[in-house]
């Protein structure tokens, strides 16, 4: 992979000088160090020829210390008694122009992100990327419940873009259900960690609070320590002085510890 840098704001009285940092992924085989490097995919730009991922506080569950919660006990029993079989299908194999599966997809576009968030062109633009490799299939023998789309790799699975009927969301919790069956589907098959996106702003507090061994790249290291991350994302929005290493109370116990 190729790391370049992107010149963002400037603070001059603070000496911050701010840059969004990327990655080009060059090959499949890199997914594992991008990930366990902080870095998401980036598709805001369906121009872009590249695969390009970005450096984000991205959250993961940590599979070695995961354990079901009791709010994961609870949805599970709301969802059991529709019988939702899952099914992992390589996306080689899955007809991604089918035309039941394309206008689930829409729907839940319309209904849950909106054109402006996420336009037809951009999900195809998605699909059209080597990084997402498989999909999650959850359905019973009457009904089609949803449908993620995951980068797994012998080491990871990243639960990228999740579609499910709204109607269960309600009633059953079915995206919460979801999100604990991936992580769950990756603990029993052996992974290390399940990548969950960004963890920015109070609207991420749900997946926090929800799993056990979650981290998030904080920088410098996979951080486990939730009180942190809460705090953050409930300060997201709040101007800030400087950069969170200029306002450290104590930088040079954080620089021994480099």
């Amino acid at each position: 992979m190729k790391i370049f840098y992107s010149e963002n704001n400037v603070d001059y009285k603070t000496y911050t000088f701010n840059y969004a940092i990327y990655a080009k992924k060059e090959s499949q085989e890199e997914l594992s160090q991008l990930y366990n490097t902080g870095f998401l995919p980036y598709t805001g730009n369906t121009k872009i020829g590249s695969e390009i991922f970005y450096l984000a506080r991205s959250l993961r569950a940590n599979l070695a210390v995961f354990d079901d919660t009791s709010e994961n006990r609870r949805v599970n029993r709301l969802v059991e008694p529709l019988n939702i079989r899952v099914d992992v299908i390589p996306k080689s194999e899955f007809d991604i122009k089918d035309t039941a599966f394309v206008a689930f997809c829409e729907s839940y576009i319309n209904e849950r992100i909106g054109e402006d968030n996420m336009s037809l062109e951009r999900w195809d633009y998605i699909l059209s990327q080597e990084t997402g490799t498989h999909f999650f299939k959850f359905s019973n023998e009457d009904h089609i419940f949803g449908y993620v789309l995951a980068a797994i790799n012998d080491e990871l699975v990243h639960y990228w873009f999740a579609f499910f009927d709204t109607e269960y969301m309600r009633s059953h919790s079915l995206g919460k259900w979801m999100m604990w069956r991936v992580i769950k589907w990756g603990k029993d098959n052996g992974k290390e960690a399940v990548y969950l996106g960004t963890a920015y702003k109070p609207a991420a507090l749900y997946k926090i609070r929800d799993h056990k061994g979650l981290e998030f790249w904080d920088g410098f290291k996979w951080n486990p320590d939730v009180k942190i991350l809460k705090d953050w994302c409930q300060n997201d929005l709040e101007p800030k002085d400087s950069d969170r290493f200029k306002m450290m109370e104590d930088p040079n116990g954080f620089l021994e510890n480099l």
